[in-house]
């Protein structure tokens, strides 16, 4: 019996080299599926702001507008954190590659990146301080700065390496297609 929601999935599967009818490289874009940890995080993130939204109509009920007014704006804030820890990570577009943090986000267009390249390096464990030995897409920019797309021990890749080495090579493909610097091979 097939199943609608899987059909997006079958996209991502595919080995065949045409683009999508519906795919419009003007729109900006993840190449790859968010993580299993980053959408758990969001998951839970979104369980507890139904806990909040139920007690702030519970206090609304009691009376007690004010507070309930400040429940409510504790329950948008988890909702909009949520919704941003989902948005989270590279995406690429004709224009360049962007990454998106939690509080900022930076789009470098393609004719500024002199190379782009994976190399193993020291990478932050789910974003967390501590550091192990990983893999990292880093971007490197004409004024010699460094900007780091993604890693492998982040909350996208954690335990799926065989995803950040498809999400890395078509990060790759899209800076050989639109990109002045071709990407530097492994």
């Amino acid at each position: 019996m097939p199943l609608p929601f899987l059909t997006a999935d079958r996209a991502f599967d595919t080995t065949d080299p045409v683009a999508l009818p519906f795919d419009d490289h003007d729109e900006w874009r993840r190449p790859y599926r968010p993580g299993s940890w980053r959408v758990g995080a969001a998951a839970l993130a979104l369980l507890l702001a139904s806990f909040v939204l139920l007690a702030a109509v519970i206090i609304a009920a009691a009376g007690t507008f004010g507070g309930a007014v400040a429940t409510l704006g504790v329950a948008a804030l988890v909702i909009v954190g949520a919704l941003r820890m989902l948005r989270m990570g590279a995406w690429v577009s004709r224009a360049g590659v962007r990454r998106v943090s939690f509080f900022s986000t930076r789009t470098v267009p393609w004719t500024k990146v002199t190379s782009l390249r994976t190399v193993q390096q020291p990478v932050r464990w789910l974003g967390l301080p501590r550091t192990v030995q990983g893999q990292a897409l880093v971007l490197d920019r004409p004024a010699g700065e460094r900007l780091l797309l993604l890693s492998d021990h982040d909350a996208d890749f954690l335990s799926r390496i065989e995803a950040f080495d498809r999400a890395a090579d078509t990060v790759e493909a899209w800076n050989a297609e639109y990109g002045t610097a071709p990407a530097a091979t492994r």
